[in-house]
Formats: structure tokens, C-alpha cells, sequence
């Protein structure tokens, strides 16, 4: 059972070895929503499924009758991307014919940004067979993989089930009330520009949370697109805390998905599982009384 990284050699043998195995391809475009799916057509692992970040991994929100957006009412999160129930996400592996007895790989060609979407929500879920293929759909062509043109054949309805949590979902008024407090700390995955507050492209408001320290989702890559060794994670994620403890740390960045290769990070390194605050600065920034630090 992989439940982190596997590399594409691993995948390979697990592909070989006729494995319960389902592959997601979660390749996206936050300026063109439908650049990942156009992508996934033009070439993918053979068998993977797309799994859409608007469509499968979020529960768009709706505009309300003042142009707002506002999640639905069974929405696990708010923000751009609000998390599904997790009663509607079992829905949807249900659909594509994801089982409890499966393991899961998932990987995109965006350097792990939106992959760990779906690596988390599975965890979330109760699903601890689920591993980010390293290196992505690069790394798996690089070394020989086959890729596939066109969609694939639906497979049969499966009956997924939830089970225990096995990642913590945190939300606003969880750090609202700890800000400050020695017993959060927070991780900013956004680029230092949009932390700093200089430039703001997708958000109403620019900044970050008080005291939220910023580990941009990139720094966790080597130049060959894979997650750097573990030692030198550890290394770098200690030198961030400063000597705050790790099991305070919750993870953001502008709406939740690119917060997640911090996380996985921090568990390649050695680190317990840490926290996910998935609405994220497009939730905070939104939501009235808020403090919002600049630089």
C-alpha cells in the first residue's frame, strides 16, 4: 500500500501486477477551466481518470440574489473551491468506480499542485491508500510510461463508503479563535507576492492572515519536478517553525488546493499529519471582522 509518493518505475510494477488500482489524472488551469480535461484528452496514463477540480473536487458555489457567491448549504468549506460533503464526494468515486479496496495514485503535470487535492479529500475520507504519483505525468513519460489519447471506458458503479477522518479539517472560526495562541500555527502556500500582499489576482482583498508564515507549495520541489529528498524537507520545514511545535501547524493558501503539497511535504519529512484550513484566504478575506496583515 502506497500512502504518500510512489515513483513512476513503482507505478509501472503496480500496473503490471494487475493490482486493485485507479489512476486520476487531475491536470487544471485556474485561468482556464477547461485546459486540464483538453489536456487529459491529448495524452494520459492509460486508464486514468479525469477527476475535475471544479466539477469532482469542489462544490461550485452559487450566486446569491447580490451577485455574491455563496457555497451550498452541505458545502464541508467555504471559499473559491469549497469542499464537497463528504457524503457527496463518496458520490462521486462511487460513480467512476472507485472501491474501498482500491489503491488510489493521482497525479497531474502542474507540479503536484492540484493532485494533492484529491490525495487529501481520499484521506479525509477515510481512504489511506492513496499515493502522488512523484514527478507527475512528466516524470511517468520520462521514464517510458505509455500515454493515451481520448477518453476512457466508464467503469461499473462501485459502492464507495466513508469512513474516519484521517486528516483534520480546520475552519475559520477554529482559527479565529486561535489566532495568536501558541497552539495554531499557520502556513501560507501562496507565492511570496500575494502573501506580502503586492499583487492580488483572484481575491477581493490582498494580504494574508496575522501571523501566518509563508512556505510557497514550489519550494518543496527539486528542479526535476520531484519532492525533494525527506532530510532536506525536514531541514527546511524546521528552519520555517522556528521551534513552534508541528502538530500546531494548519495549512492555507488561497483556496485550499495548493496548500496541500506543504502538508504532504511535512509527512515526507517525517511529520505527523498536520491541519487543513480549506477555505482559505478567498474564505477569510470574505468573511466580515477579519484581520488582515500586509508585507
Amino acid at each position: 500500500m502506497y500512502t504518500t509518493l510512489l515513483s513512476a518505475e513503482q507505478l509501472q510494477d503496480l500496473m503490471r501486477s494487475k493490482a486493485r488500482l485507479m489512476v486520476f489524472d487531475c491536470s487544471f488551469d485556474l485561468t482556464d477551466h477547461a485546459a486540464g480535461e483538453k489536456q487529459y484528452l491529448q495524452a494520459h496514463i492509460p486508464g486514468a481518470v479525469y477527476a475535475h477540480l471544479e466539477h469532482a473536487l469542489s462544490d461550485p458555489p452559487l450566486p446569491d440574489a447580490g451577485g455574491n457567491l455563496r457555497p451550498h448549504a452541505d458545502a464541508a468549506s467555504g471559499g473559491r473551491h469549497p469542499l464537497p460533503s463528504r457524503e457527496k464526494f463518496a458520490m462521486w468515486l462511487s460513480r467512476v468506480g472507485f472501491a474501498n479496496d482500491m489503491q488510489a495514485v493521482v497525479y497531474d503535470r502542474n507540479g503536484n499542485n492540484y493532485c494533492g487535492r484529491l490525495w487529501w479529500m481520499l484521506k479525509w475520507v477515510g481512504h489511506e491508500a492513496v499515493a502522488v504519483l512523484d514527478g507527475g505525468l512528466q516524470a511517468w513519460q520520462a521514464a517510458g510510461g505509455e500515454v493515451r489519447a481520448g477518453p476512457e471506458p466508464s467503469h461499473f458503479q462501485a459502492n464507495f463508503e466513508p469512513r474516519r477522518p484521517l486528516r483534520r479539517l480546520v475552519g475559520t472560526q477554529e482559527v479565529a479563535r486561535a489566532l495568536g495562541e501558541p497552539s495554531l500555527t499557520l502556513i501560507d502556500a501562496r507565492a511570496g507576492a500575494r502573501y506580502r500582499g503586492e499583487v492580488e489576482p483572484l481575491d477581493p482583498v490582498a494580504g494574508h492572515i496575522p501571523g501566518a508564515l509563508n512556505r510557497p507549495f514550489a519550494a518543496n520541489l527539486g528542479p526535476d519536478g520531484r519532492f525533494k529528498p525527506a532530510p532536506q524537507l525536514r531541514a527546511e520545514f524546521e528552519e520555517l517553525l522556528q521551534g513552534r511545535d508541528p502538530a500546531t501547524v494548519v495549512h492555507h493558501c488561497g483556496s485550499g488546493v495548493s496548500a496541500v503539497p506543504n502538508l504532504i511535504a511535512m509527512e515526507v519529512a517525517g511529520f505527523a499529519p498536520t491541519g487543513l484550513y480549506a477555505g482559505s484566504w478567498s474564505e477569510w478575506c470574505r468573511t466580515p471582522g477579519l484581520p488582515v496583515a500586509k508585507g
